[in-house]
């Protein structure tokens, strides 16, 4: 993510996207999931391929249960459950890594924090959870705070949790985001793009546009990013999305040297925001950064010292890229 979603811009300023976590939170707080997505529990399916409902009678030998996406087996069947698989006599998450499959060790997801509980998940989110199984929903639950309360130091093992709660729930939109915006905070872009993809494909949301985009961007594929950038849905979205969004437009249209270009798209942001939130200050930033990247080392460094006076929090690091370049230019 060379100028990475979530921590403060790098002085590359590729423009990616960043700013406020999305990432394994909910706005308001760590140890969150996302709030969007709906649950799916129906108990009928569509079948894609002929587009009529697809019901099952009782002489089939698998069943699905709509509830987690497993199967439910005819009671002779005495096959091991999925989830009670290994060796006999030992608890799969005390088995040595040698003993277990890559898909039993994704499965089992890394140890969970004995203080993480799941109840630190919005509400809303627990509420999608309702259509599992009372004892599957809260270990779904706890991965899910888990990514969230690791996501920031420890992104990598923050996805992996999410691993763990896409194995269980593999049709419940807001596990796709988690794993989507997870595997973005980790670098994964390719991953991160396929679950986002499913999320938005089950619940209809345009929220995760702008990471969407930035993927694109990462995979190297700026056109694709500007086009997202371009969908109708942008213009209904909140200051801060839209500042994400177009913070992704003019890095790549940077990448594809578009400079000129990419200053009008900055340029016809609220830069000039009297704003202090650190949307503003990301966009004084990109616009600052892009117009050095062009020559105008002057300009930039005007808005690097306009970037300054409203980052508080430090969000950026505009106060060395002024300091640099007043080093570097003339009396």
């Amino acid at each position: 993510m060379a100028e990475q979603r979530r921590s403060k811009p790098g002085a590359s300023g590729n423009g990616r996207a960043g700013g406020q976590r999305r990432t394994g939170a909910a706005p308001g707080g760590r140890g969150q999931a996302p709030r969007s997505g709906r649950g799916t529990g129906d108990e009928k399916r569509r079948d894609s391929r002929s587009g009529e409902d697809k019901r099952r009678g009782p002489g089939d030998d698998k069943r699905r249960d709509s509830r987690s996406g497993g199967e439910r087996r005819p009671s002779g069947d005495r096959r091991p459950d999925r989830a009670k698989s290994g060796p006999p006599g030992k608890d799969r998450e005390k088995m040595a890594p040698e003993e277990r499959t890559a898909a039993q060790q994704i499965y089992d997801g890394p140890p969970l924090p004995e203080d993480i509980t799941g109840k630190e998940l919005a509400a809303d989110v627990r509420a999608q959870l309702k259509s599992l199984p009372e004892k599957l929903a809260q270990r779904v639950a706890r991965h899910l705070a888990a990514a969230g309360a690791l996501i920031d130091d420890e992104p990598e093992i923050a996805y992996q949790h999410t691993l763990a709660a896409r194995s269980r729930a593999p049709r419940l939109a807001v596990v796709r985001e988690a794993a989507g915006e997870s595997a973005y905070a980790a670098g994964r872009y390719a991953e991160a793009l396929a679950e986002l993809r499913a999320a938005k494909r089950m619940n209809g949301a345009t929220a995760y546009l702008p990471i969407m985009a930035d993927c694109h961007r990462a995979l190297g594929n700026a056109k694709r990013a500007i086009e997202l950038a371009k969908s109708p849905s942008v213009a209904k979205f909140a200051a801060e999305a839209k500042a994400e969004m177009t913070i992704v437009e003019a890095g790549a249209r940077r990448d594809l040297g578009q400079l000129d270009a990419a200053l009008r798209t900055l340029e016809l942001s609220p830069i000039n925001s009297k704003s202090r939130e650190s949307w503003v200050v990301r966009l004084r930033y990109a616009y600052a950064d892009t117009l050095e990247a062009a020559g105008r080392e002057r300009d930039a460094l005007s808005w690097f010292h306009r970037t300054n006076a409203i980052d508080a929090d430090e969000v950026t690091d505009a106060a060395d890229r002024a300091e640099a370049l007043e080093k570097r230019l003339p009396d």
